[in-house]
């Protein structure tokens, strides 16, 4: 995708080390998109209770306005890096904006769940492609130099969305309705779709590929199929229920075949021949257990608050932010150091924070100090900080300019896939240790139910209680270990400068 003259003369300078006003400008845009995008995914969460009520249906049907988005995410990501190819990044920016806030307002005008599931598959279209196209846009600004600093920009929508989604959920439900929660997209859209046009550079594809077919018959059904069949362990319980082995056995075969066809396809829709790059195999590894960890241990503490402490998902939402002040004070510091001496060393500090703050939770009691609870977490958002953007920023600086939108796109598709299979994990590990302990479920129950209290009495809710925390704490015990293990491929992260843009843009890496 090479730019006219004139238009890379008037754009950002990604040959500077300095962050000048017209990446800062880029880097505000993506960034309105991608809190939408992730805000949406968390302020829908807290609503699922509501869409019961209003619209007359189970939990089960109402969580599939959260499961339709997702795996719409996942069926349209594989294709993010050929289209951005095709179009222009730019272009294809401002089409994914404009689905997701036409999703957005038809959301808002939902008569039953099944039309509210439809209009959320549409926003999932759009919210898909914007993160990853955010990530090349602004790589393509900054330049690998710099790219470390802008990423933290972007990260910092990604840290604080599961823990400004419960608090905004919770406020535009109870003070004004739940068709608020898609509403409040409609004006932030419409500016970043204005900005958008006014501040991008405007790209010129030259496109030299032809669109993958075959592999989109197999990638996209294949990542759809898969995660759904993950998604379905907390609800089935079991691995082995068909609800969830039937799909996720269909999808694991159909990406199987998709990798027997990529590495035999000069250009496939996603380009496995980019792990020839050891950064970005290292970074790849490293994110899988990441994310598996941390979203996984993500749903953890609001259930924990709610369930065990009675807490509402507003006081849940803000008693978690600690964690996110923690990783805003982390994070531009992270960039920088990324910049200036690779991403390898501040990562490595920041999973041993992690690691410290996560080993405070195995500890954990019905009756555990609010106040170093929050320490605990503030711990934790100084490690996430180190953490997650750093090595999204390993995978794709040693791209060249033509390699980051196909990078950026393979690195998404990997955080969606092992986020969803750590939030299952967790949530069956859980599901498990509650169901071993018989008065757990009962105590959780009387938080919210005075008859169900007051059969049980207040020593049975008292050693249910104590018994419920045992089995969260136990369950951390989980996310500990696997962040733990994350230091093993994190070892491999590069240590040293990045090259400079015209450097990166003269290695051949792939071919």
């Amino acid at each position: 995708m090479t730019q006219p003259p004139d238009i890379q003369a008037a754009g950002p300078d990604p040959s500077s080390d300095k962050l000048d006003a017209a990446v800062f400008k880029v880097a505000g845009v993506v960034v309105l998109g991608a809190i939408m995008s992730i805000l949406d995914i968390t302020v829908v969460t807290v609503a699922l209770p509501t869409f019961q009520i209003e619209f007359g249906t189970s939990y089960a049907i109402a969580a599939w306005t959260m499961t339709g988005y997702t795996l719409a995410l996942a069926t349209v990501i594989p294709l993010t890096g050929w289209a951005a190819d095709r179009f222009g990044t730019k272009r294809l920016y401002m089409a994914a904006l404009t689905f997701f806030v036409l999703g957005s307002l038809l959301c808002s005008t939902a008569w039953n769940i099944e039309s509210l599931i439809a209009f959320r598959v549409i926003q999932g279209i759009g919210g898909g492609m914007l993160m990853p196209l955010g990530m090349t846009i602004m790589t393509h600004a900054a330049g690998p130099q710099r790219v470390g600093r802008v990423m933290a920009v972007l990260g910092v929508p990604m840290l604080l969305g599961p823990i400004g989604g419960p608090i905004l959920g919770g406020w535009l439900i109870d003070a004004f309705s739940w068709h608020w929660i898609f509403l409040i997209n409609l004006p932030i859209g419409i500016v970043a779709l204005v900005l958008a046009f006014l501040i991008f550079p405007a790209d010129k594809p030259e496109p030299s590929e032809s669109f993958d077919f075959l592999g989109m018959l197999l990638a996209s059904p294949g990542l759809a199929l898969f995660l759904y069949g993950v998604s379905s362990i907390p609800e089935a319980g079991t691995v082995t229920a068909r609800k969830v082995l039937i799909p996720a056995a269909i999808g694991l075969v159909l990406l199987v075949a998709f990798v027997f066809h990529a590495l035999r396809t000069k250009h496939p829709l996603i380009d496995l021949h980019l792990f020839r790059n050891k950064a970005l195999t290292a970074s790849v590894l490293t994110m899988v257990l990441f994310a598996i960890a941390f979203f996984g241990a993500g749903l953890l503490l609001p259930s924990y608050l709610q369930q065990v402490r009675g807490e509402s998902a507003l006081a849940a939402g803000l008693l978690i932010a600690p964690q996110g002040f923690g990783a805003m004070l982390t994070m531009p510091i992270a960039g920088r150091f990324v910049d200036k001496y690779g991403p390898g060393k501040i990562v490595m500090v920041g999973i041993v924070l992690l690691a410290i703050g996560t080993a405070f939770f195995t500890q954990l009691e019905a009756d555990t100090s609010y106040l170093v609870m929050c320490l605990a977490l503030l711990v934790m958002g100084l490690g996430m900080g180190c953490t997650m953007m750093p090595i999204m920023t390993a995978a794709i600086q040693t791209l060249t300019h033509q390699q980051v939108a196909r990078g950026s796109t393979l690195m998404n598709i990997i955080n969606q896939t092992a986020g969803s299979i750590g939030t299952a994990t967790m949530s069956v590990v859980l599901t498990n240790l509650l169901k071993d302990q018989p008065l757990a479920g009962p105590a959780i129950v009387a938080n919210s139910d005075p008859a169900v209290a007051q059969q049980l009495g207040p020593d049975a809710i008292a050693t249910g209680l104590d018994q419920a925390a045992q089995a969260f704490s136990d369950t951390y015990i989980v996310a500990l270990v696997l962040i733990v293990l994350t230091l093993v491929p994190a070892f491999f992260l590069p240590r040293t400068k990045p090259a400079t843009a015209q450097d990166a843009d003269a290695k051949v890496l792939v071919h």
